[in-house]
């Protein structure tokens, strides 16, 4: 058992530091990493598990940090797309959707990069679309990540509290999103067990980063997020033409 256990080990501490530091993409560098060693299905069941006990933690450790009405439009928005995503499974193959996706993070990382100095206002009416597509893309693909992090960007929100509301509304999509994969049977009694085995290397990789962050000019986090971003649907991007060539 420990042979297994400590590369998830190593993959979730990993995901943890980068959580911390930038407050997204644990999912998405964690769940590949887990894939390597045990089913699919039973490293995104962990993974949400995680970032639900971990959230907890959070809603208390982040009181007054993010903010609230920002995170309520995303979460709205989130349960709209949803739908929309989960329709979209009948009519796409999951590893299409997440190439087009990344298609459309990269090009709207590009546009970004044109134009570093335009900001666009935050509002209820582009927190709500980010928010839908977030769960669109979520639904789809298991990648609601650049959508979120791109409305934080381009709005201008300072670094600390662009990295705490994110963390708060992954927690309420990963709350979200549990009821369904315990409707699928993919809470299982090894995948809570394996989940609370992890929550501690969840914490600790998260405090890392965190003091990371507390260590960052918060001039330069625009730049690390895009990075990060522009990372993670890259790697998707080849996942996806991997699992269709």
């Amino acid at each position: 058992m420990l042979l297994w256990f400590l590369p998830i080990a190593a993959a979730v501490f990993g995901a943890a530091i980068l959580r911390g530091l930038t407050g997204f993409g644990f999912a998405l560098a964690a769940v590949p990493l887990m894939s390597l060693i045990v089913e699919p299905r039973m490293a995104v069941a962990s993974t949400i598990l995680l970032q639900v006990m971990v959230g907890f933690r959070d809603l208390m450790h982040l009181h007054g940090s993010y903010d609230r009405a920002e995170v309520l439009r995303l979460s709205l928005g989130s349960l709209l797309g949803m739908p929309f995503g989960i329709a979209a499974l009948a009519l796409f193959d999951p590893d299409a959707g997440r190439l087009a996706i990344a298609a459309i993070s990269l090009a709207g990382l590009g546009m970004m990069l044109r134009q570093p100095h335009r900001r666009v206002a935050p509002g209820p009416g582009v927190a709500l679309a980010a928010g839908a597509l977030s769960g669109l893309f979520g639904s789809l693909a298991a990648m609601p990540g650049p959508p979120t992090v791109a409305y934080f960007v381009a709005s201008g929100t300072p670094a600390a509290r662009a990295r705490a509301s994110m963390m708060i509304f992954f927690f309420v999509s990963a709350l979200i999103t549990l009821p369904g994969l315990a409707v699928a049977g993919a809470v299982e009694l090894r995948t809570l067990g394996l989940s609370l085995a992890l929550l501690p290397l969840l914490v600790s990789g998260t405090w890392v980063g965190g003091q990371l962050f507390r260590r960052l000019d918060p001039r330069h986090y625009r730049g690390l997020a895009l990075g990060v971003m522009a990372l993670s649907a890259g790697l998707a991007g080849a996942r996806a033409l991997a699992g269709l060539l």
